[in-house]
Order: C-alpha cells, then sequence, then structure tokens
C-alpha cells in the first residue's frame, strides 16, 4: 500500500501502469472505512491488477454544513483497515484545493431525472456534488473498474447514468450491501451512533425485511401505512419511505407484472440520518 496526497504523482504512478497494460480499479470512499468498503476493495483486488482507493470528504454533495463538520475522519485507522488487505493498492488522499482549485463548486448535472427522487428530493445539490467529484476522479485516474455498494442504490444508479452522459470508459460495479450483526447496513455515519441508537438503528432492516416478506399479499398503500406505524412506534424519526421502479427510481402507487421493485428508506436516530434499501421481488 502507498499513500499518495499529489495528484500528478498519482498519475505518473498510473501512467506507468498503463504502459504495462495493468487493469486498474478504483473504490472512492469518504473514509471512515468499515467492512463494507473493504469489501468493495477486496473484490477490486480481485479482478485488477492495481487498485486505487480514495479517501477524500467531498464538500461539494453535503447540503448541511454540520453534517459536513461532523463527518468522522479517521485517516490513521483507515490506513490499517487497507493494509490487512493483500494486493497493490495506492490510496489517494488528496486536499479540497487539489481538486477543487480554490472554486468549491459544483457542475449542475441531469440524470433523466433519477436525481429527483429520494435522496434529491432530501439533499438538495447532493446528486451534483456527487456527479461533480466522480467525474475529477474517473477523468484523472481513469480506471477500467470502479467499485459502488447498493447501500447507495439511488447513487448507484445516478453513477453509472453519470458514466453515459460524459461519456466515460469505465465499467460501474454495484456490490451487496454489508451489514452488521443486527442487520444494520454498515456506514460511516454509524460510527456516530450510541450504542443504544445501534439498537434501534436495526428497525430499518427489520422493516425492510418485513415489507419484502408482505410485497406479493398487500397492497402498496398497506405497506406504506405498515411502515409509518412501525416507526411512530419507535424512538426513530422516519424522514421517507417509498417503494419505487428499480430502474427510473419513480414511486409506485400500484405493482405490476415484469417490473423489479425497490424499498428506499430514510431515518433519523438522533441527529445522524441513515439510510438503507431492499429489492422486493
Amino acid at each position: 500500500m502507498v499513500v499518495y496526497t499529489d495528484k500528478k504523482s498519482l498519475i505518473n504512478k498510473l501512467n506507468s501502469f498503463r504502459e504495462n497494460q495493468k487493469k486498474i480499479g478504483f473504490v472512492p470512499t469518504m473514509g471512515a472505512l468499515h467492512q463494507g468498503h473493504l469489501s468493495l476493495i477486496a473484490r477490486s483486488v480481485d479482478e485488477n491488477e492495481v487498485t486505487v482507493v480514495s479517501i477524500f470528504v467531498n464538500p461539494t454533495q453535503f447540503d448541511n454544513p454540520k453534517d459536513l463538520a461532523k463527518y468522522p475522519r479517521t485517516l490513521e485507522s483507515d490506513l490499517k483497515l487497507i493494509k490487512t488487505l493483500a494486493g497493490n493498492i495506492l490510496v489517494f488522499n488528496p486536499s479540497v484545493s487539489s481538486l477543487y482549485n480554490e472554486k468549491v463548486t459544483s457542475k449542475h448535472f441531469r440524470y433523466g431525472g433519477l436525481e429527483n427522487q429520494m435522496e434529491g428530493k432530501h439533499r438538495k445539490g447532493h446528486f451534483d456534488g456527487v456527479g461533480t467529484i466522480l467525474s475529477i476522479f474517473f477523468r484523472m485516474i481513469n480506471p477500467h473498474n470502479a467499485y459502488f455498494g447498493q447501500k447507495d442504490f439511488q447513487q448507484l444508479q445516478i453513477v453509472k447514468k453519470l458514466v453515459e452522459i460524459e461519456d466515460l470508459d469505465v465499467n460501474i460495479v454495484g456490490c451487496p450491501i454489508v451489514r452488521e450483526p443486527n442487520g444494520l447496513a454498515m456506514s460511516s455515519r454509524n460510527k456516530r451512533l450510541s450504542q443504544k441508537q445501534r439498537k434501534e438503528a436495526s428497525l430499518l432492516n427489520e422493516v425492510l425485511t418485513e415489507v419484502k416478506k408482505k410485497f406479493k399479499s398487500h397492497s402498496i398503500a398497506e405497506l406504506n401505512t405498515l411502515v409509518k406505524e412501525r416507526f411512530l412506534n419507535s424512538n426513530m424519526k422516519l424522514e421517507y419511505f417509498e417503494i419505487a421502479n428499480e430502474d427510473s427510481l419513480k414511486t409506485v402507487k400500484q405493482k405490476r407484472k415484469n417490473k423489479a421493485y425497490r424499498a428506499f428508506l430514510a431515518a433519523f436516530a438522533g441527529e445522524v440520518r441513515l439510510i438503507d434499501n431492499m429489492a422486493l421481488n
């Protein structure tokens, strides 16, 4: 494992790998790594000869300055975790100014309507920030494959659209959600949860599992009511629950044959915002 903070040095190293026709994998992260991230890195190591892991808390994808300030930054422990993996791994930990050239603003993207659903409704400008930093990274690193977790399923679909509209030659690989023993989807934000909140947050997975079990026998309206009632009787605050078409991410009110559906939700445990999703059929 080698750590780079200077983009020119990283680009020069990657150019030497390309000259030798080495396949490059890329795992973008914002640090505060957990086993979910490690599963992405491990897959990249298996499928590529070189893996670049970025550790960069991207300011343009935060709509709430307090959330940005509180986002965990744990570089030392992150590097220790990455060292547990064998393979040719390059870590890229740049400064904000080196990527944004002192102008920390987002480019505006149109993702065919994907950006207007769920997270897009509740986090203004979030996906513009995601698209901006990934466009920078993709053009700089020029990876053959890039790996993203399905916990952020809407983001995964948007990244696939980004590659299409920016005409980028990179294969986007979606990887399964990795969960805590109690079913809570692994997230860097989990580090901000108290022991009690972490236990209570298992409700997200419990609710999604129940929705999946009852999806065939219950109407979508009934499932919406069920979820709202479960959260009303808990210490967590539900921000949204939606059943959507997997491809368009548009909320559906009635089920149709031969369509793939997925349930999405966002909820707060105290001040910590958590998201999760699950395929229903």
